[in-house]
């Protein structure tokens, strides 16, 4: 296994298993002895089997010698920090080093699925894997100081991505890195303007929404902003003027960056897509109400909403409101996957794959249009209806199978498909950027060898197959055309 690739594995692979506790109320002197003893810096503090907090030497320092205290009089509880920082088991690597950049900490408690103690990690027992690694991207996005040192960073994302994609590691995890780090670097550039320039804003009066497929966590590397604002109804005039400046800055700034910017407008410097809560509310209800082709393109893209930074309460508000409204009018659920229906797979003759016949794209096949669309949409529609609009399309289809709503047999197939497309799309990107053009959504069928060419044919029939389910789901097998 590559070295890279190690940072997709989980933490459970590397956590040290055995790890030394104590208790809240251990005399601190007996505690300090047990670290000198076993010649370590920190003891996790437990009560039974659920990490309460963490005690460590520099504490010994700050809290107790610096301070003049008397450890005699001292326990545990008196000196420790609480709460641990903890992530679960499952999560990757490269996750556990991005928190603990993020929080400015050395060390992750790591807990199972029921949040008991399972281990302990630090950022060294990491650092001995590799010295170069997505870790260091990470950390050279924190350290960033100015517009030019993120566009360097968002720069490098490219060439990383292009690196990780022949070393094995799965789709789901590459595409899930890329959005992560384009969210480092935006949460960077929204630091660098609240500390400079907007200082006033609170973040509980706002939140900045990414949109679509980043709101999916589902970028790959031809991607541009999609993004809107929330805040709340009752900021006063000062207020909303400061966040549009904010969101001019913030937008202009990822521009400069190097995120192109959304053709259709639909970013957070446009007063369309900066409301209040109340507006935005009344704005959803509007796109669902009078379902035009217009307002269920945009009612979709909202609908991936995902906080990056400021009150994530809004979007849980907002959400719930697009269950309550589609749950009353299912007329707009119908007329958004009838949009995703004409998006039909380009199957011809005995399941052949059918490129673009003319123009500069002859030969090709659009790889968004011809299955990912059809997918992210449909999942999207069953997920509203289910009120699981929680993460990325994977996610979603999880847990629709997890509730019934999908058959194991056609999620396993649907889920395999949008993978092994999504895969094609990053790999065709991958190919524009060596040699030199812009990436898209584009991938040239001459390229693909026997095998992939049957892979390509499978999956395109399991879109097919997934689009009869999803018609017959919302009775649109009975309504005539």
């Amino acid at each position: 296994m590559s070295e890279e690739s190690q940072f997709f594995r989980p933490v459970r692979d590397f956590c040290q298993r055995a790890v030394v506790t104590c208790t809240v109320d251990e005399p601190l002197v007996g505690a300090a002895g047990r670290m000198r003893a076993r010649n370590i810096s920190s003891l996790v503090v437990v009560d039974g089997d659920r990490p309460l907090g963490i005690f460590t030497d520099r504490d010994l320092r700050n809290k107790v010698v610096a301070a003049g205290a008397d450890p005699a009089t001292l326990c545990v509880r008196d000196v420790m920090n609480s709460p641990l920082a903890t992530i679960g088991e499952e999560a990757l690597l490269y996750q556990a080093l991005a928190r603990m950049s993020q929080r400015n900490i050395h060390r992750l408690g790591i807990v199972d699925a029921g949040g008991r103690l399972a281990g302990i990690i630090t950022d060294t027992d990491i650092l001995r894997l590799q010295a170069h690694s997505p870790h260091q991207l990470v950390l050279d996005i924190e350290k960033a100081r100015n517009t030019d040192d993120l566009k360097a960073m968002h720069a490098r994302i490219q060439a990383l991505v292009q690196h990780l994609a022949g070393t094995g590691i799965g789709i789901r995890d590459l595409v899930r890195l890329i959005a992560h780090l384009n969210d480092r670097i935006a949460l960077r550039l929204i630091d660098f303007l609240r500390t400079r320039h907007f200082s006033d804003l609170r973040d509980d009066s706002f939140a900045f929404l990414v949109l679509g497929s980043e709101g999916r966590s589902e970028q790959t590397l031809a991607t541009d902003q999609d993004n809107a604002i929330v805040y709340a109804d009752d900021l006063g005039a000062d207020e909303v003027k400061r966040i549009e400046e904010f969101s001019q800055a913030l937008i202009d700034g990822l521009i400069a960056i190097g995120v192109p910017a959304c053709p259709g407008g639909i970013m957070a410097k446009n007063a369309a897509w900066r409301r209040s809560l109340g507006d935005w509310r009344k704005r959803i209800s509007g796109w669902v109400e009078t379902p035009t082709p217009d307002n269920i393109l945009a009612c979709s893209t909202f609908m991936d909403l995902r906080t990056v930074h400021g009150n994530a309460g809004f979007e849980q508000t907002l959400k719930q409101h697009i269950y309550d409204l589609s749950a009353a009018n299912n007329l707009f659920l119908m007329r958004m996957v009838e949009n995703g229906l004409r998006f039909a797979p380009p199957l011809g003759w005995f399941g052949q794959v059918k490129g673009e016949s003319g123009g500069a794209h002859s030969g090709q096949l659009e790889i968004k249009k011809a299955g990912i669309f059809a997918v992210t949409d449909g999942i999207k529609a069953l997920a509203i209806q289910a009120r699981r609009l929680d993460g990325s399309t994977a996610q979603r289809l999880e847990a629709l199978r997890a509730a019934g709503v999908m058959p194991e047999k056609e999620a396993e197939d649907i889920e395999e498909a949008f993978e092994f497309l999504v895969h094609l799309r990053l790999r065709g990107q991958i190919e524009d950027l060596r040699e030199g053009r812009e990436p898209d959504n584009y991938i040239q069928l001459d390229r693909l060898n026997v095998m992939q060419q049957g892979r390509l044919k499978i999956a395109l029939s399991s879109v097919e197959k997934f689009q009869g389910f999803i018609r017959h789901h919302f009775g649109l097998h009975l309504v005539r055309g």
